[in-house]
């Protein structure tokens, strides 16, 4: 080869790289658009919530944050109006709560960013029709997710989620597909508290196994998964803090090798439970950092606070 045409094959590869890059950069403002805005952020009387999904390379992860205030998103009113009678009590006990959906697809790169949004539009989607013919979102919409990620021969990573809604009275009622169970954090008796594994029910990690009456690829060795049942907890106590994350917080360690998780985050939630839930976050985060700035997964926190 000449020194010309060794030239233009180093001028051609250097073009693909920046192809690549602009490409690349795209794909994760595309992602960013899928983070929730503050004007996102739910609100529920005597609730206070806050929380981020934290990206292991700052640019784009598997984590992802789905926050439902169903005022804002899906016209409720309108909702109740036209909705017949049985469902209008429903519809109103729904626009009194808020979701929140954590996610945390396998990897913490472009390819789980991008499976965290087609679950994200895949949920919103079905929400406005569970809202216009139940009133409510029932564990039909997970057994449909569920399904169609057990029948996309494309998605091969792994994917769990925990999806609740909380009141205004702080009852917090959520499903959960193998994702680390939440943390209730009492004001009153300053630690951690133990919750009873019986209000811990979890499920597969979605699309692992088919749901009951919802595949069509053949059923797997383990068989169909069980239907989803719903867990509920209740914050009685004002300034209570319930904690939902994904296992990049759990998993947190030092250099040495130290745990990070749930020792030293209890000692921080009880050094700013007075905080609101922003303020607790940040320093939930700034703590972690400290402790080690180089997470090995990317981590999402999201706080829930009974005002």
């Amino acid at each position: 080869m000449s020194e010309t045409d060794g030239r233009e094959s180093l001028e051609a590869t250097r073009e693909r790289l920046r192809l690549l890059s602009r490409e690349l950069d795209a794909f994760s403002d595309l992602a960013r658009n899928f983070d929730p805005p503050p004007s996102e952020l739910p609100e529920v009387p005597w609730i206070d919530v806050y929380g981020e999904a934290l990206p292991q390379n700052g640019r784009a992860g598997g984590d992802h944050v789905i926050y439902v205030d169903f005022k804002k998103r899906y016209r409720m009113e309108q909702l109740i109006r036209e909705a017949p009678e049985k469902l209008k009590k429903r519809l109103r006990d729904t626009a009194a709560r808020a979701g929140i959906v954590v996610l945390d697809v396998e990897g913490h790169d472009y390819g789980s960013a991008f499976i965290a949004s087609v679950f994200h539009q895949a949920f919103l989607l079905g929400v406005s029709y569970e809202l216009k013919f139940f009133g409510e979102i029932t564990t039909t919409l997970f057994e449909n997710i569920n399904s169609r990620f057990y029948n996309s021969s494309g998605i091969q990573r792994t994917l769990t989620m925990v999806y609740g809604e909380i009141s205004p009275e702080g009852t917090f009622r959520f499903l959960s597909a193998a994702h680390p169970p939440p943390l209730v954090f009492s004001s009153e008796f300053d630690r951690l508290v133990a919750i009873s594994e019986e209000r811990l029910v979890s499920f597969p990690q979605i699309g692992t196994m088919p749901s009951p009456g919802h595949y069509e690829k053949s059923v797997p060795l383990l068989g169909v998964k069980e239907k989803y049942t719903v867990n509920e907890i209740n914050l009685m106590g004002r300034g209570d803090i319930l904690l939902l994350y994904s296992d990049g917080l759990s998993d947190h360690r030092d250099p040495q090798g130290r745990p990070y998780f749930p020792g030293r985050l209890e000692e921080v939630l009880r050094a700013h439970k007075r905080l609101p839930a922003r303020a607790i976050f940040d320093k939930v985060r700034e703590d972690m950092r400290a402790f080690h700035p180089e997470p090995e997964d990317d981590v999402t926190i999201v706080i829930i606070k009974k005002t």
